[in-house]
């Protein structure tokens, strides 16, 4: 029946979007919008990208240039541009340099070689996966014990605070040596700096969750006559995980730190940091791009996969926006 008024369909609800379009439509709107995207991302790396080179050439000209007046030969800008992106040993190595050392060192040697990037990650990946256990159980248990216990709330919280101010750089030789003093050495040292590390994110994150629900939701437990523990379990865990989740993120990527500044003042011949520190009495400074590549990809695969547990048990829990 018509509408009053004579307008038809005045009532009919709108259609949503992308309604009326099949499955391949719909497949076909969701890849339109994942390259609209991605449009955004890729100029910004080409922008960068770009930067790059205009540096590369910047930096590495003075000693094109040294060396030209030293044979007595003047180089023209060909030539300074391309010598500037070809040197063994430049200040600041060209992207493509390092995406051939990349390529040579992660694709070409074998894994259990010395010289490839996956063997030494993976020296340094054991550190740190033992360091974030240790750091996530630590902080956990801290943080139940700050929420539940006034005096840990006064006494572990300023101190908790105060052990970040300590330069990290100042106080691994120092875990090092102690450690050593007492015959602990390999992994377990770097993994404690890693730790060290990130604990403190999963402390102040645990701690914000613990402390989220609101005065009503405890009121309503407490109506229940529920315990301290099935307030924990029930209501107070199940509301922290976003903020655990959140701070495990930025844990991992901190005890990735950890365990490449805990091979630096041992003079490690494996892992990461053992590749930054030869680069660095060697003047490989194309090395020491490709280490810190191979970590920066290293983190990102480590967030995302802490990412991907998070909506994974966020789903599960029913938690996920």
């Amino acid at each position: 029946m018509n509408a009053p008024g004579g307008r038809a369909g005045m009532s009919a609800p709108l259609a949503a979007p992308g309604a009326g379009t099949g499955r391949s439509g719909r497949v076909g709107l969701w890849l339109r919008g994942r390259v609209r995207g991605v449009w955004p991302v890729l100029a910004v790396v080409l922008a960068l990208v770009v930067l790059w080179y205009l540096a590369a050439i910047w930096m590495n000209a003075q000693w094109a240039q040294d060396q030209a007046a030293r044979a007595g030969t003047e180089l023209r800008l060909g030539e300074l541009v391309a010598d500037t992106l070809s040197q063994e040993r430049p200040k600041l190595p060209a992207p493509h340099q390092v995406a051939a050392e990349l390529w040579d060192t992660v694709a070409m040697k074998p894994v259990t070689s010395r010289r490839s990037l996956v063997f030494h990650a993976w020296i340094t990946l054991s550190a740190t996966l033992l360091g974030f256990a240790i750091g996530t159980a630590l902080g956990i248990l801290l943080a139940v014990g700050i929420v539940h216990n006034r005096a840990m709330d006064l006494g572990v919280m300023p101190w908790a605070i105060a052990s970040q101010t300590v330069p990290i750089l100042a106080i691994a030789p120092m875990i090092i040596v102690v450690l050593n003093s007492i015959g602990v050495q390999g992994l377990v040292p770097k993994a404690v700096i890693s730790a060290y590390l990130s604990f403190f994110p999963v402390v102040v994150g645990m701690v914000s969750g613990l402390r989220s629900p609101d005065a009503m939701q405890m009121d309503l437990m407490r109506t229940y006559s529920a315990s301290r523990a099935q307030i924990f379990w029930k209501l107070r865990l199940p509301s922290s995980l976003p903020y655990l989740f959140a701070s495990l993120k930025v844990g991992i990527a901190a005890s990735l730190v950890g365990a490449i500044v805990g091979e630096l003042p041992t003079g490690a011949v494996r892992g990461l940091g053992a590749r930054l520190l030869s680069g660095s009495y060697y003047g490989q400074t194309v090395q020491i791009w490709s280490a810190l590549f191979t970590a920066a990809v290293a983190a990102a695969l480590l967030v995302g996969t802490v990412g991907l547990v998070q909506r994974l048990v966020l789903r599960r829990m029913g938690l996920d926006r």
